[in-house]
């Protein structure tokens, strides 16, 4: 639910459309799929440039068309795995805020954020990453116990912002001169926008990578529709139109392969190109373009495929990470400047020192956590107070090194 500048609450609706392709005939049946193919993925792309030429339109930006086109990209698998990588790591990752004067946590404040709302914004937030600028609605602020919280969080409709003018439409084809600006006003309160204003998004990238490797797939299909099961051929001398629609029926009930009633003496041929066998055209075409996606979102590919060393697989977790990294980076940013200030102008107690962070310590694996506390040991005096806590052990003092264990090791000095 929105709200204009008066404080009334407005609806906004989202629209679909889809496109249907015509059957063609079985004749010369590989050269046409070839052309319907060409067709297709030639309609796709020119689809995709008009619809970005209409989003980056100085005078009168509209997204409904590229978002469509989004809409096609964002169920493609090697694309849903690369994100996901991505987000889980990240929605995974422990987090506290912190006093940025006195560099102490406070719980308190850190127990406000672990709900569900805002582990839905951090997705928000990963997510513009993809689809470009996104606003956000807050729902309502409620207090349960003595905690405050907000209700929940949605995304207002893409295709009813137009950021380069800061308003939402009520309907994605009115003008923009008579949206409803939310950068100002009470709905300045209530919204939290994510990105630049002209920002179109990854996916702009991923698009022709995506539409390419959906036709080549639909081609493959169409292919071993045709050459992958083998075709019943029915012959008969009668010109009885009964017999005939008899024979067909069986024919057809002996299962889904492609069968042909002819009258005795017919011919029919099918050849398959002596270019190539289709695994290689098809599957080379869908491996170069799932290579293309994992290299565009994870800067790399060997963490969704196979690789050809141990080394090359380190020097891709290595560069994957970075990645995560500047992700979550970006994430405690917008946090830190945009929605704490927010949260706070809405009652939440967060003061202007408060800093939100990410707790790397608590993400250590045991092994990890291990090495460091030995590491620290080994060269600093540590308050014992910090294994009492983390512990929950009672430490009376440090322990004496029995007279045979340290004549041994003096032994072994000399």
């Amino acid at each position: 639910m929105l709200y204009n500048q008066f404080g009334d609450k407005i609806n906004v609706v989202s629209s679909s459309s889809g496109v249907q392709l015509a059957d063609r005939d079985k004749k010369k049946m590989v050269i046409e799929l070839a052309q319907i193919t060409q067709r297709l993925t030639q309609k796709d792309i020119r689809n995709w440039r008009r619809a970005w030429q209409t989003a980056i339109d100085i005078e009168n930006p509209r997204r409904s068309e590229l978002l469509n086109v989004y809409t096609d990209v964002d169920i493609d698998d090697q694309i849903t795995g690369a994100i996901q990588q991505i987000n889980n790591d990240v929605l995974g990752r422990s987090f506290k805020i912190m006093d940025a004067k006195s560099k102490k946590e406070k719980p308190e404040l850190t127990e406000l954020l672990e709900d569900r709302w805002f582990k839905n914004i951090i997705r928000l937030i990963l997510n513009t990453r993809y689809w470009g600028h996104s606003l956000i609605q807050f729902g309502d602020v409620v207090t349960v116990g003595n905690k405050k919280k907000l209700t929940g969080v949605e995304l207002v409709p893409r295709a009813h912002v137009i950021p380069e003018y800061g308003v939402i439409l009520r309907e994605p084809g009115d003008e923009f001169k008579n949206g409803i600006s939310y950068r100002e006003g009470k709905v300045a309160d209530w919204v939290l926008e994510i990105g630049d204003k002209k920002d179109l998004g990854l996916f702009l990238k991923l698009a022709p990578h995506a539409i390419s490797k959906k036709n080549m797939l639909a081609f493959w299909d169409q292919f071993g529709e045709i050459f992958g099961m083998p075709i019943r051929i029915g012959k008969t001398s009668s010109s009885n139109p009964r017999d005939n629609a008899r024979m067909e029926k069986m024919l057809s009930d002996m299962g889904a392969a492609s069968y042909a009633l002819f009258p005795i003496g017919t011919e029919i041929e099918i050849k398959e190109s002596s270019r190539g066998d289709a695994y290689n055209v098809y599957d080379k075409r869908v491996e170069r373009s799932n290579s293309s996606i994992a290299k565009a979102i994870l800067t790399v590919t060997m963490t969704m495929d196979n690789g050809a060393s141990l080394s090359q697989s380190q020097v891709h977790e290595k560069m994957l990470a970075n990645t995560v990294n500047a992700e979550a980076d970006n994430v405690k940013d917008v946090v830190n400047n945009d929605l704490l200030p927010k949260l706070r102008a809405l009652g939440f107690p967060f003061g202007d020192n408060d800093l939100f962070e990410w707790d790397y310590a608590i993400d250590y694996t045991p092994d990890q956590q291990t090495a460091n506390e030995r590491m620290i040991l080994e060269n600093y005096e540590v308050d014992p107070k910090y294994f009492e806590e983390k512990y929950g052990l009672k430490i009376l003092g440090k322990k004496e090194r029995p007279a045979m264990q340290f004549s041994a090791e003096k032994k072994k000095l000399t």
